[in-house]
């Protein structure tokens, strides 16, 4: 230690003498400044969005629906919007639909927790009904920054109005799955939606190529694929 170094100490142990004395017991340090361009946590921007009333949604829910999971999930689901379930629990897929959806997400080999998942708009549209384009245009932002801030390394758009949405396209979903395509460079697979497939139990084909597009995710992600034994 040189002479310069050891200038500071006499004072410094003074300062925090007489901070003791001021009955002082504990002293907090900032965390290094942000980085320029760094992405925003997910707490960070739960609060940015607060009790939300940007658009006219937010007359007609019961409870904001953020999303949940991993925040450093590998794979992320994207759906259109809360439902009743989900405007209630304030929970995202948690109704009938959700339960198809967590089936999905084990036979892909994960657990709930291990994933993330979102939707477009975080407030349920009245009836379950469509949002509509300036109701995707105002709760965008802030799916937007989810993304960037658990940075997946896989989309999984469930449904036309979650893909549409990521994808700029009015195509349909039958010409939309079965193939990635990218939203800012991350691979996105469009597949339907739960909801969709319990409309239409009877016809087994939309679970099989439901399940044709997960497995096609899980090799992009360099899992084992599961034999179709295992399908939801």
């Amino acid at each position: 230690m040189n002479e310069h170094s050891e200038n500071w100490i006499d004072p410094a142990l003074a300062y925090l003498r007489y901070q003791v004395a001021l009955g002082v017991r504990e002293v907090r340090l900032a965390g290094p400044p942000a980085r320029e361009g760094a992405a925003p946590d997910l707490v960070s921007i739960r609060a940015d969005l607060g009790e939300c009333t940007r658009c006219r949604l937010h007359k007609t829910r019961t409870t904001i629906v953020f999303g949940e999971g991993n925040p450093r999930a590998r794979l992320m689901f994207i759906g259109e919007g809360p439902g009743r379930d989900e405007d209630l629990q304030g929970r995202p897929f948690v109704g009938r639909a959700g339960r198809l959806l967590t089936r999905m997400i084990e036979a892909m080999t994960f657990q709930r927790s291990d994933v993330y998942i979102g939707n477009v708009v975080k407030c349920r549209p009245p009836q379950n009904r469509n949002p509509k384009s300036d109701e995707i245009e105002t709760c965008f932002p802030f799916l937007e920054a989810q993304v960037q801030a658990i940075a997946p390394d896989v989309i999984v758009a469930l449904g036309r109005v979650a893909a549409s949405t990521l994808l700029e396209t009015n195509a349909p979903m039958g010409k939309l799955r079965g193939k990635f395509q990218s939203w800012k460079g991350i691979p996105v697979m469009p597949t339907y939606h739960p909801s969709f497939l319990l409309r239409n139990e009877g016809d087994r084909r939309w679970k099989a190529d439901a399940w044709a597009d997960l497995k096609m995710v899980m090799a992009e992600l360099g899992l084992q694929v599961p034999d179709s034994g295992n399908k939801p």
